[in-house]
């Protein structure tokens, strides 16, 4: 029986699952140790490299503390009502920095050093 190689819902999946672990504040090893995995296989998970089975997604809901339908949600072309495409966010979610970047503009407490920041990122993004 040859293994199925993961698809773009298999990767959609796996984006959500680090969405929702990064606004949860929780690493990757944590997360792992919850599902009885090395982290680096969850990694391969919010990666899409590997497929997560439907059992194992359950248990990630659970741990994450969301509906199974959290991971379905804005799928491009899912005929469901009111999805749309995240693809910025999944595009932004799967660089090595957007972990570090979210974790330190959380720890903001200021308003105004939020702005600011989002005001430099505004004016780099400008500036390239």
């Amino acid at each position: 029986m040859q293994k199925k190689s993961p698809n773009e819902i298999d990767k959609h999946i796996g984006r959500r699952v680090r969405t929702r672990r990064i606004m949860l504040g929780m690493s990757q090893e944590k997360l792992a140790e919850a599902l009885g995995l090395t982290f680096q296989q969850v990694q391969k998970y919010e990666k899409g490299v590997n497929r997560i089975g439907a059992s194992r997604l359950l248990h990630i809901a659970g741990i994450l503390d969301v509906n199974i339908e959290f991971f379905f949600e804005r799928i491009p072309g899912l005929r469901a009502g009111g999805f749309s495409d995240d693809s910025l966010v999944a595009e932004f979610l799967t660089r090595s920095e957007s972990d570090r970047l979210v974790r330190g503009f959380l720890k903001l407490k200021d308003g105004e050093a939020r702005r600011r920041v989002a005001d430099l990122v505004d004016w780099l993004a400008s500036a390239s």
